[in-house]
């Protein structure tokens, strides 16, 4: 990649391009007028994408300064909530935390003021609207995404050059920051292999731009890349981080699972295998074998069915308006699946497992026809489901998110 200034051409030509919103397109409210395939293509853990629309509200109803700024003043914040960084200067952690852990707004303040950027590890967590939005990008790459917050003083920096281990999309909510693109040093770093400074070597510079309100650009992890503010406001944006599970992450779980099987995989090392002067010619035959049968006998179903299932489980449930509206609740009342909540089905000696966030519902075979219709996303009235129970099948659906009241 050539180096560059200002927008991409791209972004220049169709800037005007109407783009969905994030309901309706979480991926393509980030990259449009790029299409999902090129994006998947040619820029997906490959090369960045800049994204500059010209609209400088488009991530309104997700975050503001303002927002920001009540969070921070009115928020019970505890250690972790909040941390400070600046390019300059070493922050210590009891400027801003007390002795029980919990940070001291003025603390953040006088660092704030003092040129300090302000970081907030997961604020999708605390922001309905935010954490949909991770939902909702959640569903296109079935992985982790969560977010952090970095509000950066007018003409400060809050990292020094730098890669990440997992990819990004920036998210310019308020203010300009201005941003260097360098070379990759690790091809796609694993997870846990952490950019060590004085270790990596960015290069020459490969890309500059500056992003306004409204502009995104997507990172792949192991770019090296740096930022600043440059203009008289203070810089707000959201990075979106993809925590993503890897060809590795399946073939070890393949691995344990023919393990389960396999008792020479379970047996020990040899004895006084730590010696300098062990003997592995032993040890290597019994690797061999073990290999072979990893290539005769591993098989990927099963890996990827347990690694599909773990991540909807570890999806948050979504109760939202249950608390508000379960008063009014009767059995003439119309349902529908709600958006963004991932599911799948198991069988289980005749019952029927529901598998979605937060764990699993156990269901009678006989209510398979009644989930269908409940999981479809259409529209239901909660009487109208066919089984014996229908108003305990809908009860048991909204109380664990798999579905919101229609009015």
């Amino acid at each position: 990649m050539s180096a560059q200034s200002g927008r991409s051409k791209l972004s220049e030509m169709d800037a005007a391009a109407p783009a969905p919103r994030w309901e309706e397109d979480a991926l393509g409210f980030l990259i449009a007028p790029e299409t999902h395939e090129t994006f998947f293509e040619h820029y997906y853990e490959r090369d960045a994408l800049l994204t500059a629309r010209g609209e400088p509200t488009r991530y309104a109803d997700l975050l503001t300064l303002e927002t920001l700024d009540h969070f921070i003043a009115s928020a019970d914040l505890r250690e972790g909530m909040i941390d400070l960084t600046s390019h300059k200067t070493r922050i210590e952690r009891d400027t801003y935390v007390d002795e029980r852990g919990r940070i001291s707004a003025v603390g953040v303040a006088e660092n704030y003021l003092a040129g300090a950027t302000i970081i907030l590890p997961h604020l999708h967590d605390s922001l309905f609207n935010l954490g949909e939005f991770c939902r909702s990008l959640e569903e296109v790459f079935s992985c982790h995404v969560q977010t952090n917050v970095y509000l950066t003083p007018s003409g400060n920096q809050g990292f020094a050059t730098h890669f990440d281990n997992h990819d990004v999309f920036v998210m310019q909510i308020s203010g300009s920051k201005a941003w260097r693109l360098y070379g990759v040093p690790v091809e796609i770093p694993y997870r846990g292999e952490n950019f060590e400074l004085g270790r990596y070597e960015p290069g020459e510079v490969t890309r500059t731009f500056t992003l306004e309100p409204g502009d995104c650009v997507y990172i792949p992890r192991g770019m090296m890349h740096d930022a600043e503010n440059v203009g008289d406001e203070p810089s707000l944006h959201i990075t979106v981080g993809l925590i993503t599970k890897t060809w590795a992450d399946l073939l070890l779980e393949a691995i344990s699972e023919l393990a389960l099987a396999e008792p020479d995989f379970r047996r020990s090392l040899p004895p006084g295998f730590a010696s300098r002067d062990f003997d592995r010619d032993v040890a290597r035959r019994h690797f061999d074998k073990l290999t072979a049968l990893i290539a005769e006998k591993a098989s990927m179903d099963g890996a990827f069915d347990l690694l599909a299932d773990n991540f909807l489980r570890g999806r948050r449930p979504n109760v939202a308006g249950l608390v508000a509206s379960a008063h009014r609740f009767t059995p003439e009342d119309r349902f529908r699946r709600r958006r963004f909540v991932p599911w799948n089905v198991a069988d289980d000696d005749g019952k029927i497992v529901l598998i979605g966030p937060g764990g699993d519902l156990d269901f009678k075979a006989e209510d398979g026809d009644a989930l269908d219709i409940a999981l479809s996303g259409e529209p239901f009235r909660a009487d109208a489901l066919p089984g014996n129970d229908p108003v305990e099948i809908t009860r048991m659906l909204w109380a664990a998110g798999f579905i919101e009241r229609v009015d």
